[in-house]
């Protein structure tokens, strides 16, 4: 009796009365038009005495060079031989087909909640203060800090399930912990919605199963090392799907077309330490500016002793964890309708206005969806759809998470720039003074001189300092326009998202 043994992937065996034959290294699915292997042949009582060779199964005439080979090594006749192969082959195939059929219907096992997790993870998303719970339980999971920011990017990583998600880039200086940010967040997130990437090459996102990054997230570690799919990664955000067209060989040898698509839509989320390089995909992104002030520097170094001292409750860590996976896995995709929406007006001081506009209203859906379990479910009296409706707290939650967004978005100078000024701003008002030179704020800030010169160029170009002449020193200074600029533009926008508010409470009541 014939047997064929595929236990172990890389060493199949096929046996008859005569031979053994032993393909080591296993059988690529790739490539239908061929079937290279590395195969050992041997008589079934003589295991020692054996021929191994390379070769294309597919190839008639090579195969027929290895059958004479076979039959003058083994001293067995062609036929036996001949037939023992073509055996082999149909096996081959069929096990193939089989791994191409299984590895098309294989998806990422769903995680089956116990009563007892659907039961926590249920009453958690149907408790009063969710958002406030929420972030409080981001904490307790080990972010340290970063109390807007973290609550931001949970969000905007669970929009991944909503049919228009929202992505996000951390922008910060060289170990300021955006890399950390996105991983400690990212762990809330179940295993089975995510994909984290360090590298990978150009063509490589195509090359995805269709659905298989459907509604999920896209992690990308370090942005700086991710340039070739930033491309295929824009795409997937606007048009939430890519195609390419590739030359392959049929059996043959003849050529076609084959188009491959590959869908979402997904939530992407990066780190980088250059804005302006990655311009084309901040626009399609929240840019969340990691805090690199003194408090949270010594919040920081305060965790990492505790961490060493033993005193950090891990136990509690991964119970906060489990909890919000679990609060993932219990929110299901629906339709949100804002009612609201139409007098949800932007201020105008807004860069980009049309795109800043969509995230806006993203956002309040994304809130929304969060809080889909404490919301009635309704019905299109056309279509029979189910949907849920925006309710006025969301709008104003949302506008209280969104502002430092708008505030940044609405800012003619990148991050590291604004940073800057806001510490001279601080510097100046304990001296008293508007006017400074290179040499005491790089004493002061302990800046490097590239670095001043560079931030000192763009303040000059956008009108935020002035050089004021030295005349008896030959020499110059500079001297701050306006320090009530940045609190003038926060305020302004914090009036107009107020008077949206006031305006739907207005048309609500």
């Amino acid at each position: 009796m014939n047997l064929f043994n595929t236990s172990n992937p890389n060493h199949f065996i096929f046996k008859t009365d005569v031979l053994e034959c032993h393909i080591l290294g296993g059988l690529s699915v790739f490539g239908l038009d061929r079937m290279r292997i590395t195969l050992k042949v041997n008589r079934t009582e003589d295991e020692l005495h054996a021929l191994r060779h390379n070769i294309d199964l597919y190839n008639s005439n090579a195969v027929e060079k290895l059958v004479r080979k076979l039959a003058e090594f083994l001293e067995i006749g062609t036929s036996v031989i001949r037939r023992t192969l073509q055996e082999l082959i149909n096996h081959l195939e069929k096990y193939r087909i089989e791994l191409l059929d299984k590895e098309e219907d294989e998806e990422v096992e769903e995680y089956l909640l116990s009563k007892k997790e659907r039961r926590s993870a249920m009453d958690f998303l149907k408790s009063e203060n969710l958002l406030e719970k929420t972030n409080k339980l981001i904490g307790a999971s080990g972010v340290i800090g970063e109390v807007d920011n973290r609550l931001l990017m949970y969000l905007i990583f669970t929009s991944r399930k909503t049919d228009n998600p929202l992505h996000c880039i951390s922008f910060g200086s060289s170990g300021a912990g955006k890399t950390h940010l996105q991983s400690k967040v990212a762990e809330l997130i179940p295993e089975e919605d995510k994909v984290e990437i360090t590298v990978l090459s150009a063509n490589a996102f195509y090359y995805f199963k269709r659905h298989e990054l459907k509604n999920k997230l896209v992690l990308i570690e370090d942005l700086d090392g991710a340039e070739d799919v930033l491309y295929p990664l824009r795409e997937l955000q606007t048009k939430k799907r890519i195609t390419k067209s590739v030359v392959q060989k049929g059996i043959g040898g003849q050529s076609k077309t084959k188009n491959l698509v590959v869908e979402g839509p997904v939530s992407v989320a990066g780190c980088t330490t250059q804005e302006k390089l990655y311009e084309d995909n901040s626009n399609r992104s929240f840019l969340l500016y990691i805090d690199e002030s003194e408090a949270q520097d010594e919040r920081i170094m305060s965790y990492q002793r505790k961490a060493s001292a033993g005193k950090i409750n891990v136990l509690d860590q991964i119970y906060a964890q489990n909890l919000l996976q679990n609060v993932q896995r219990l929110l299901k995709p629906i339709r949100i309708i804002n009612p609201y929406a139409e007098h949800l007006v932007l201020p105008k001081s807004v860069f980009k206005p049309r795109r800043s506009n969509s995230h806006y209203l993203q956002f309040i859906e994304a809130i929304t969806f969060y809080y889909q379990w404490q919301r009635q479910k309704k019905y299109d009296t056309q279509t029979g759809e189910a949907y849920i409706e925006t309710t006025l707290e969301d709008i104003r939650q949302a506008n209280a998470l969104i502002k430092s967004i708008l505030l940044r978005k609405s800012d003619s100078l990148n991050g590291a720039t604004r940073n800057y000024l806001e510490g001279l701003k601080v510097h100046l008002a304990e001296k008293g003074d508007t006017l400074f030179s290179n040499g005491e704020i790089r004493k002061q800030l302990r800046i490097a001189e590239s670095t001043l010169r560079r931030y000192h160029h763009l303040l000059l170009q956008e009108g935020y300092i002035k050089k004021r002449a030295d005349i008896k020193s030959e020499s110059f200074s500079y001297e701050l326009i306006d320090a009530d600029e940045y609190k003038n533009l926060e305020d302004m926008i914090n009036k107009a998202l107020d008077d949206c508010l006031k305006i739907v409470l207005k048309k609500a009541s």
